[in-house]
Formats: C-alpha cells, sequence, structure tokens
C-alpha cells in the first residue's frame, strides 16, 4: 500500500470545501473520503422527484439531492452502456478509447487503465455489485488475469421473490454490506450498478404493482404517441426506477446508522437515456441527458443548492482521482480529458464548462458490414449541432432487421404498427427514418429537438461556428473520424462474435435460427 497522506494534505487545504472558513476545518476532511458510485442502467433526465417529475417517486434520489447537490446538466458523450461507462470509468471520450467507442467490445490488454484500478493500487479497497462495466469482454492484465475493471465483485446476495421476473436479483444493498465487511479500516470505492430499468419490462406492472394511473404521466414526449401504450409504457419504466431507489434508502440509512455517511462521498447517476425509441443510444437532448445527484457531508459547501453548470461523464474520473489524493499523471491511467467539478463540490466555480462533446460509433448488430452510425456533436450556449456522417444509414438499424439498434419495447412496436396498419408514417419517420447530415437545434426553445435549424439562413453562421469548435476540439483530441481512418471503428471485433458479428448477413444467409431470438421482437422485422 502507497502512502497518499502528504498529497492529500494538500489536497485538502486547496479543494475540499471546508478548508476555506475561518475556523471550520473539520477532522474529517484529512481523511480520504469513501465513495458510492451508483449507476442505475438507461435512466433519463428528469425521471426523479427532486426534478419534479410527478409519476417518478424516487426519495433516495431526492435524500442524495436534498442533503447535497442538485445537477441539471449532466451529459454522457455516447448514449450506450458500454462506451458510456468506459468514458466514466477512463476520464476518456468514447472515441479516445480504441475498440471501446463501440457497443459490446472486447477491452484492450493491459490498455486503458479504470480509476478503480488506480485507486486499489492507492490503498483503496474496491469493489462492485449488479451491473459493473458491460455488455463486453474486460480483458487481461499484466498477469494474465480478467481485469477486474470495477472492482471485486460482490454479487451472492439476491431478493427473494421480486416484484416481476423481468427485475435484477441482486440484493444491491445486501451485498455493499459485505463488501464493507472486508474493507478492514481502509478508505473504499464501490460501484453500486444498478440493473434498473434496463429493459424488458412485465407490461402494466407501473398500474397493477405501482399504483399508478395513465393520467399520472404528465407529458408525453410529442416523438410518441399519446396513446395507452405508451402511457404504460412509461409507467412500467417509472415501477422500475422507484425498485432500486427503495435500495438506495436502505444503503444510506445502513450507511448512516454505522456512523459512515459523514466521510463518504454518494454520486448517483445513470449511463444513457431510457430504452425507449429516439432515447437510448442516439445523441439527441434526450438521449444524453442524465440524472446526477451528489452528497458529502463533511466535504460539500451548502448543500441543499442546485448546480446548472455543464458536466460530462468524462469529468467523473478526474474528480474522483483528485478526491482520493491520486494524481492522475501519476496514477498510470491514459490522460483524462475531463475537468474535476471539485470546485462546485466547494461552492467556487471555477467555470471553463461551457461546452460539451458527443459522439457516437458501432452499437448493436443493426447494418450490413457491421456498420454503426457515426456521430459527431457539441452542445455550447443551448445549442446542439449534431453531424451525422453517413446520413444514407438508418439510425435505428435496418427495417429487414427490425431496427436493432433500438430496443425492443410495446412503444416502439405501436409505432411501427401505426405505420404498417394505419399509414401514419409522421412517428416512424421521426423515430427510425434517415436524418439530415446536419442538425441543429435550440434547446432552450426546442428541448426536444423536432425543429432542425440546419437550413436556417439566420443560423448558418452559428452552426458554422459550433462545427468548427467541435473539429478543433476532435481534432486535438485525435478523433479518427478526423483524419483518414474513421472506419476502423466498424472493424473493431465484437465480444461473443458468433452472436453478433455479420448478424445481418448470417440473417439472410439462414445461419441465425430465427425462433430463437428471443432479444428483439421479430414482429418489428420488416417484411418489404
Amino acid at each position: 500500500m502507497k502512502s497518499r497522506f502528504l498529497p492529500l494534505i494538500a489536497l485538502s487545504c486547496t479543494a475540499l470545501p471546508s478548508c476555506g472558513g475561518k475556523g471550520d476545518v473539520k477532522e474529517a476532511v484529512l481523511q480520504r473520503p469513501n465513495i458510492l458510485l451508483i449507476v442505475a442502467d438507461d435512466q433519463s433526465y428528469p425521471h426523479a422527484g427532486a426534478y419534479g417529475c410527478p409519476w417518478v417517486k424516487t426519495p433516495g434520489f431526492d435524500r442524495i439531492a436534498a442533503e447535497g447537490i442538485l445537477f441539471e446538466n449532466c451529459y454522457t458523450p455516447n448514449a450506450k452502456s458500454a462506451p458510456s461507462r468506459a468514458t466514466l470509468l477512463t476520464g476518456r471520450y468514447s472515441w479516445q478509447l480504441e475498440d471501446l467507442g463501440n457497443h459490446i467490445p472486447v477491452w484492450p490488454d493491459g490498455k486503458y487503465k479504470t480509476f478503480f484500478e488506480a485507486l486499489s493500487e492507492n490503498g483503496y479497497h474496491v469493489g462492485f455489485t449488479g451491473k459493473g462495466w458491460a455488455p463486453g469482454n474486460p480483458g487481461r492484465n499484466v498477469d494474465g488475469d480478467v481485469r477486474e475493471l470495477t472492482g471485486t465483485p460482490y454479487q451472492s446476495r439476491e431478493v427473494e421473490n421480486p416484484p416481476t421476473q423481468c427485475l435484477g436479483k441482486w440484493d444491491y444493498e445486501k451485498n455493499f454490506e459485505d463488501f464493507l465487511s472486508d474493507a478492514d479500516g481502509r478508505p473504499w470505492l464501490f460501484w453500486m450498478g444498478i440493473r434498473e430499468p434496463h429493459r424488458p419490462y412485465e407490461y402494466g406492472t407501473g398500474v397493477s404493482l405501482g399504483g399508478k394511473k395513465e393520467e399520472d404521466v404528465d407529458s408525453v414526449p410529442s416523438y410518441w404517441p399519446d396513446d395507452s401504450t405508451v402511457r404504460n409504457d412509461m409507467l412500467d419504466y417509472a415501477f422500475e426506477i422507484e425498485y432500486y431507489d427503495a435500495q438506495i434508502v436502505r444503503t444510506l440509512d445502513y450507511l448512516r446508522d454505522k456512523g459512515m455517511l459523514d466521510n463518504t462521498l454518494v454520486i448517483i447517476t445513470a449511463d444513457n437515456g431510457m430504452p425507449f425509441p429516439r432515447r437510448k443510444g442516439n445523441s439527441f437532448e434526450c438521449s444524453t441527458h442524465l440524472p446526477l445527484a451528489v452528497m458529502w457531508p463533511s466535504g460539500v459547501r451548502n448543500p441543499g443548492r442546485t448546480s446548472s453548470e455543464y458536466i460530462s461523464m468524462v469529468d467523473f474520473a478526474p474528480t474522483i482521482l483528485s478526491l482520493a489524493g491520486v494524481d492522475p499523471e501519476r496514477s498510470g491511467m491514459a490522460p483524462v480529458s475531463g475537468k474535476s467539478f471539485t470546485d462546485i463540490l466547494s461552492d467556487r466555480s471555477e467555470g471553463g464548462r461551457d461546452v460539451l462533446l458527443f459522439g457516437r460509433e458501432r452499437h448493436d448488430a443493426a447494418r450490413p458490414e457491421n456498420q454503426g452510425y457515426p456521430i459527431r456533436g457539441i452542445l455550447e450556449d443551448g445549442f446542439l449541432y449534431l453531424h451525422n456522417l453517413k446520413p444514407w444509414l438508418y439510425p435505428a438499424g435496418n427495417p429487414e432487421i427490425g431496427y436493432r439498434d433500438a430496443d425492443s419495447s410495446p412503444t416502439k412496436t405501436d409505432i411501427l404498427h401505426r405505420r404498417r396498419f394505419q399509414g401514419d408514417s409522421l412517428y416512424w419517420k421521426i423515430n427510425f427514418g434517415l436524418r439530415d447530415e446536419e442538425e441543429l437545434y435550440d434547446l432552450s426553445t426546442d428541448p426536444e429537438c423536432m425543429r432542425n435549424l440546419s437550413l436556417d439562413p439566420a443560423s448558418k453562421k452559428r452552426m458554422k461556428a459550433l462545427r468548427r469548435r467541435m473539429e478543433k476540439a476532435l481534432k486535438k483530441g485525435g478523433d479518427p473520424r478526423m483524419g483518414d481512418n474513421g472506419d476502423i471503428f466498424d472493424t473493431y471485433p465484437y465480444y461473443q462474435q458468433n452472436k453478433f458479428d455479420n448478424y445481418y448477413e448470417r440473417w439472410f444467409s439462414g445461419k441465425i435460427n430465427k425462433k430463437k431470438e428471443k432479444t428483439f421482437n421479430l414482429d418489428d422485422y420488416e417484411k418489404e
């Protein structure tokens, strides 16, 4: 174990909030904080009570926000599980991570150390429960062992008789207790990988088990039909969020009862937007905008406030490294691209967060020749610019293999059936149709990204400036798409190649047993 005491003293006097006032230095900040990182799977902003959402009840999330900081503008650069989580763990954009820019990849052996691995080498007890970095192959370390990208797994405790068969069986809180029993007085870092609200859901359980009513949903996005099917689908999603949030309440109570809450940094967020058409996997505002709340009783100055500053997933790694007293440049990690937000915890913002970058490569196996749907984007001053690099491809995947870049759902099938049986193509075009090469949205008046301003003469100057700034930042960061090697992302192997590689070609050659295709609804596959 390496001693980090002296660097921590320096950190405590510069980064931690309680060192700034007169006579208010708390003894607790001379210790490295314990860190609990809670990551939900497929939860969008603003679906938590603290954001004023009336149809999702989240007392656990709300408590973290009330006793800490509620962040209004947290975004992931790449709205899909594996690349988003890789970005969080490394502090680098997904297009800076080779294979990890794709979904379901193989983590390069010995490369791109995570902050969990770095803190483990510097005296922290690290572990996880539920879903860690996934889906994909974590690769191997220099000794040839499978890498523990989020620490030692604690998975033995399960919930008896969960309300539905679609809910995860992990007892997150009990597994966390097991992890703490092995800490032996060391500071700790724990990843609570929530499986919910990932699909599938049991349709109608939001009403039948959650006690909700269709009219509880105050607003259905204009890009989906406002009907009973969609409203029930949204309420089932809410039911899953509320299920996991109950375990967050138990976790906070346990830390309080053990006297550990005061010096524990609790971060609760998600990896990407909700698993509905046009959200998860895309680069729109609703796809990348995430919930985020942070509490730390001995560390956050002026708790109970809200921050509107831009936060990106790449900012998590440098923040956690800083608070743990680990120098990013000496950590063995690849250079981070993010900016620590310890200044926000201290309520002394340093600024410099005026822009966010976005990108997408290959997600699910959805097109011929293993092609992804490459996008690059930038958000500045409330304007979102997106460049669809191959607009001749279908953004949600090819119709004849079921638009596999959009999760199967009642909402998805509803939209497809409207076009197929009722001649209503409006929602199909919005969710599954081809897109313009360039898109520009004013989020202050159009947060749903429904009015593309790219052809508006009055917006040309702004769009060119955004594109120029985006390309400059991407070139500086070494993005292959800014050179001649962008298609390299389509050549990286899938993990479980026999299941995903050349899916399109194998489907039409008869090499896939269609009767065993359970991941996607075969009724979504277009017949023409």
